[in-house]
């Protein structure tokens, strides 16, 4: 299922301009393997979210080779630091990369393993964090991102309308993950939450002051 008419999104991705060459490159490399990233639609709005909240400090749980990371450090100003996690040495590498091709290497912090491991290391607070990790793991994700959210902060988790199939009336695994999550977040009492079905679907969670 689509959540947008394929057109609407054609549209959408037609209107953003990449700020960056980089970007191109690392939208070439994700359609030749089939690589699961943001897109420049989601990425703008990342880096407006890092702008608004003259962010400092963002953590990512699962950052890929750091498409969705270099929209955030346009973002940010000189100081500003992204704590990326990725499981592959590979893509930590090409992330590096990526960055210092787009002169952003200053503002990276990489760090190869578990997202949730790394993150329980981290007293935080952070100004935004982002979840892209194993749906399986959302509930459990959140769990950890959240006490070292400042107040006034973002959380913000892709996937969350998972191509349409939180819909199915039996849905599978990874689904249930995504459904419980959603439901977690949305029953946190100092979290004002939206869900914006743009891709394929982006939860954005404001922690109240």
């Amino acid at each position: 299922m689509d959540i947008l008419h394929p057109d609407i999104e054609s549209y959408l991705a037609k209107q953003i301009q990449s700020p960056h060459p980089v970007f191109m490159d690392m939208e070439k490399r994700a359609e030749r393997l089939r690589f699961p990233i943001i897109g420049p639609v989601v990425g703008n709005l990342l880096r407006q979210y890092a702008a608004l909240l003259n962010a400092r400090h963002i953590f990512e749980m699962g950052s890929g080779y750091g498409y969705s990371a270099l929209w955030f450090a346009l973002g940010l100003p000189e100081n500003g630091r992204i704590i990326c996690t990725d499981a592959s040495a590979d893509n930590i590498q090409l992330m590096k990369a990526f960055f210092t091709s787009a002169g952003q290497q200053t503002k990276l912090d990489a760090r190869q393993g578990d997202a949730i491991e790394i993150l329980l290391n981290e007293t935080g607070p952070f100004d935004i964090i982002l979840m892209d990790i194993d749906k399986r793991d959302y509930v459990r994700g959140f769990d950890a991102a959240w006490p070292r959210l400042r107040p006034g902060g973002l959380f913000i988790a892709d996937n969350v309308l998972w191509k349409g199939q939180v819909t199915d009336p039996e849905p599978d695994e990874r689904t249930r993950a995504i459904l419980e999550f959603t439901q977690r977040v949305l029953q946190e009492q100092q979290a004002l939450t939206s869900i914006i079905p743009i891709r394929d679907g982006v939860l954005v969670a404001l922690k109240k002051e």
